[in-house]
């Protein structure tokens, strides 16, 4: 669709399905509309080889309509000078332009490409994604990160200079950036590793407490019970399916893309945690196991606390550290948590280990948790525990 492109147009237009408007007044311009609301500029040209090409200029607001008009008219006197606009992008590559081309081309492949793209459109791209690759320096980022500080989002911050750092590091692997322009810089804020684990009396209250913290929700009280019986990420366990179930062998089998570290990763299951799968299945209509987003747990968590009379504050991901603490206690070896927590760190850090070791543990890992579930029964029982003899590898 062609139309006289004005900056009240393209800050209102909106699209139900992809749509391209073509500037009128500008040959070659063209403002792509996603149903997300991603407004791309473009620029169409016929190249030296008689096909027709697209070079993408930017997205608005970070490029206005100015901008990109004068970019399309650059491109025009660079077509008529005979050489080709798309190898001279790079030199007035904005970091908008280097945005649009590290989203489409690596971090849609990412598990993270939707936090990933929504920290860099929020934060990063409105307030400098007008400037020049070449004019890049560090005040720039810490323009970018003194903004989302100021808003006492910290670890936000972290997350967004992670971000950019490494989109960054991708360009100047790739050749756009002849430099690391925030190469050297550190993290705006130090991350303090959380160290909450629950002590016996509180697993017993914080069990206790879950059908009055979570009436209305049974799904949320047989989560957290499941991430502290399986020592899981909450969101893995929330977002349980059907298919991933063997319960006749008691496995739960996560796929890569449901990990964090994007492996795949067995669970071996206790009866304890069979118990509870199957009283969800039976409450479910879906392949789903679980109706409750995994988004809503931690939401619903921080507005019950007082309900739970423990103090200080837990999450659900401490539930996770108390399950793997508790089976240290009894004696787990650290290469077994490893593979019960799924971290790659602990499994495959070493060149002995990654290269030579490819035993999985399954039956290290089975008794490990069986024997944790028995010690949390006995916990949330309240009964007297029996002495702990310590798990050894046979």
């Amino acid at each position: 669709m062609r139309v006289a492109l004005t900056d009240r147009f393209v800050a209102g237009v909106r699209a139900g399905t992809r749509a391209e408007f073509f500037d009128a007044k500008t040959k070659g311009l063209s403002l792509r509309v996603a149903p997300t609301g991603t407004k791309t500029w473009a620029f169409h040209f016929t190249a030296t080889d008689g096909k027709r090409a697209r070079l993408t200029l930017g997205t608005y607001p970070a490029t206005s309509l100015a901008a990109a008009r004068a970019q399309a008219i650059e491109a025009h006197s660079l077509i008529e000078a005979g050489a080709d606009p798309r190898q001279h992008k790079v030199a007035g590559m904005t970091l908008a332009m280097l945005a649009e081309s590290y989203l489409a081309k690596h971090v849609r492949n990412l598990r993270s490409a939707k936090e990933v793209e929504r920290r860099l459109r929020k934060n990063v791209l409105p307030h400098i994604g007008a400037v020049r690759l070449a004019d890049l320096h560090r005040p720039d980022v810490n323009r970018v990160l003194d903004q989302v500080l100021e808003r006492g989002r910290p670890i936000e911050a972290n997350l967004v200079f992670a971000d950019i750092r490494a989109m960054l590091r991708w360009a100047n692997a790739r050749g756009d950036l002849d430099r690391d322009p925030v190469q050297g810089m550190r993290a705006p804020s130090t991350p303090r590793s959380r160290e909450r684990v629950l002590n016996d009396d509180e697993i017993r209250w914080f069990w206790e407490a879950l059908p009055t913290a979570f009436p209305q929700s049974i799904d949320a009280q047989r989560i957290l019970k499941l991430c502290l019986i399986t020592a899981q990420r909450v969101g893995e366990v929330a977002g349980m399916d059907r298919r991933e179930l063997d319960l006749d062998r008691r496995l739960w089998s996560l796929p890569g893309s449901r990990t964090k570290n994007g492996f795949p990763h067995s669970v071996s299951l206790s009866e304890f945690a069979v118990s509870l799968i199957e009283e969800s299945i039976a409450d479910s209509s879906s392949s789903r196991v679980f109706a409750l987003p995994p988004a809503a747990i931690a939401r619903l968590v921080k507005r019950a606390q007082a309900k739970f009379g423990i103090v200080p504050a837990w999450t659900p991901h401490d539930l996770r550290r108390t399950a793997l603490t508790g089976m240290a206690r009894l004696g787990v070896t650290p290469i077994v948590l490893g593979h019960v927590a799924n971290h790659r760190t602990m499994t495959k850090a070493g060149m002995t280990l990654s290269v030579y070791v490819h035993h999985a543990y399954d039956r290290e890992k089975r008794e490990a948790l069986e024997f944790w579930a028995d010690r949390l029964r006995s916990i949330v029982a309240g009964t007297p525990l029996a002495e702990v003899v310590p798990l050894r590898v046979r």
